[in-house]
């Protein structure tokens, strides 16, 4: 049986690396299926990729067998996560791979599906093929840390983001623009790569947000919108309101007259009741069990200082972006200070060191 100290080629690395650019390139684009790269391999020559699909069927290695025209016989496959063994949907992979007449498969980690785990490798092992895996292991677990927490704890994977001046304001009324152009792009990134996204209705009405991704190209994979409203407070003239429909807005909320429950109804707007604790604070774990019920995988969370406050204090965050301009902004008018960067440094580490320069901003990575 092949180990995790299986010597691979510098080649045989190289595949791998398209593999994972493959499925980093779906990430948070499949659905409730994890994003998979997979690259086949001839004497030495690339004859197909696949990738998985848009909300997550047909999976990465289907596509990459069906996309080829060459034959597979004595052909070897790279993909990033230990093949499907089960029957779901779709038919195992590892069935259309054994019919193929793919001599090796070259995966990294296995899946933490505990239908797949490990089992993968025995199907293909008795059927006379050869099997590795470990390639890359560090760097493609560390890809799949958002796919293995939603597996092993049914919630969400939450990254938080915050904008902040050099003086440390997230406000100001006399210049409300905080962060440059780079950084607004880097933030729609971060809404591509996400299912869905979090506010409070007050920096929802303050900045009447209109949560979605608009890199060019990109718009229809614009996140689900997720609002957290104690007492249904939300501007019904709001760009969110006029542009809700059935699938795309979930309000949480406490309390409300039928009267504004029917309002927001009659906009299509899914209500969801939810408690809230003495301080009118929503219990945001009992949320993101909701929402990982309703398929939300991953989470961005954009909230304003008392939301991202609470949500640090408790570890909810499983990575946060920091983005810090090299602007003041002006005390003189109506302002609002973040006073959580020691929570941040405390209760999470700048583990990879990363500080990403966005034109004179600066983004810092942190993860819990």
């Amino acid at each position: 049986m092949s180990t995790k100290k299986d010597k691979f080629s510098i080649k045989d690395k190289f595949y791998m690396e398209i593999a994972l650019k493959l499925a980093n390139s779906r990430q948070g684009l499949t659905g409730l299926n994890p994003a998979v790269g997979c690259v086949i391999v001839k004497n030495d020559k690339i004859i197909s990729i696949g990738q998985t699909s848009f909300n997550g069927r047909p999976h990465a290695e289907f596509n990459a067998i069906k996309n080829c025209i060459d034959s597979l016989n004595g052909s070897t496959m790279y993909v990033t996560l230990e093949p499907c063994c089960h029957h779901g949907l779709t038919p195992p992979c590892t069935d259309i791979i054994i019919k193929s007449k793919i001599s090796e498969v070259i995966y990294s980690v296995a899946d933490i599906d505990k239908r797949v785990k490990n089992k993968s490798l025995k199907i293909l092992k008795s059927n006379n093929i050869k099997v590795k895996r470990g390639l890359l292991q560090d760097k493609i677990n560390n890809f799949y840390s958002a796919y293995f927490f939603n597996r092993k704890n049914k919630l969400p994977y939450v990254t938080g983001k915050i904008a902040i001046s050099k003086n440390n304001l997230i406000y100001s009324k006399s210049k409300k623009k905080i962060t440059n152009v780079y950084s607004d792009k880097f933030t729609h990134l971060l809404r591509y790569m996400n299912d869905a996204i979090m506010v409070s209705y007050k920096t929802l009405n303050k900045d009447n947000s209109k949560l979605n991704c608009r890199i060019k190209g990109f718009s229809n994979y614009s996140p689900k919108r997720i609002i957290l409203d104690n007492k249904l407070q939300t501007k019904v003239n709001s760009y969110l309101v006029k542009t809700a429909n059935k699938n795309n807005t979930i309000i949480f909320y406490n309390q409300a007259n039928k009267s504004k429950i029917l309002d927001f109804k009659k906009k299509k707007i899914q209500l969801i009741k939810s408690k809230v604790n003495k301080q009118g604070m929503f219990d945001v774990k009992s949320i993101l069990r909701k929402l990982y019920r309703y398929n939300c995988r991953n989470l961005l969370i954009e909230g304003g200082n008392n939301l991202t406050n609470y949500l640090l204090k408790n570890r909810i965050f499983n990575k946060f972006y920091l983005y810090k301009s090299p602007k003041n902004l002006s005390k003189e008018t109506e302002y609002l200070k973040f006073d959580s960067l020691d929570v941040l440094k405390k209760n999470y580490r700048n583990r990879f060191n990363l500080n990403l320069f966005l034109g004179k901003d600066k983004i810092t990575l942190y993860k819990n």
